[in-house]
């Protein structure tokens, strides 16, 4: 039976998501099935799941990834920044471009634009060409130098 199955039984017969039944299912596969159920729009199934599967695989990429997405999603952008950077710390040197691309984006959103620079700098050091690391370092340069006072101490 595919987690898909087996979720929609529990929520016929009423029944809260049974953690003993998600554990048979590995990360990636409960990764799959939030993909599955976001695109079908039962966001409320997607984030139950997702947080079941987190509390199971805590240290999980499949899990931190998707539901750092689900936190961005439902626009808990202090939650989207604590799983990116988990995951950033689990994924090392092989962090891929799009988590560091999303992870500027949560900390825009979470109000953090210097670390969102900080951030975007760390991707491009990995990642020099890689053009929306490139545009959101620009945005934010271009933030940081409004912020930035006039020899008289007034901000432009």
């Amino acid at each position: 039976m595919t987690l898909i199955q087996e979720l929609m039984n529990q929520a016929n017969v009423g029944g809260l998501l049974n953690p003993t039944a998600i554990k048979r299912f590995t990360p990636a596969e409960i990764r799959e099935t939030i993909q599955t159920l976001v695109a079908t729009e039962q966001l409320a199934l997607a984030n139950a799941l997702g947080d079941a599967g987190l509390s199971l695989y805590p240290h999980s990429e499949d899990m931190l990834a998707i539901s750092s997405l689900l936190a961005m999603t439902n626009q808990d952008w202090q939650l989207a920044v604590e799983l990116l950077e988990e995951l950033t710390q689990v994924q090392g040197d092989k962090t891929p471009p799009f988590t560091y691309v999303m992870f500027v984006r949560a900390l825009r959103c979470n109000l953090d634009p210097i670390r969102a620079l900080e951030v975007a700098k760390q991707g491009l050091a990995l990642y020099p060409q890689q053009v929306e690391l490139m545009a959101e370092k620009l945005s934010l340069d271009d933030f940081s130098d409004s912020m930035m006072p006039t020899p008289t101490g007034y901000q432009h």
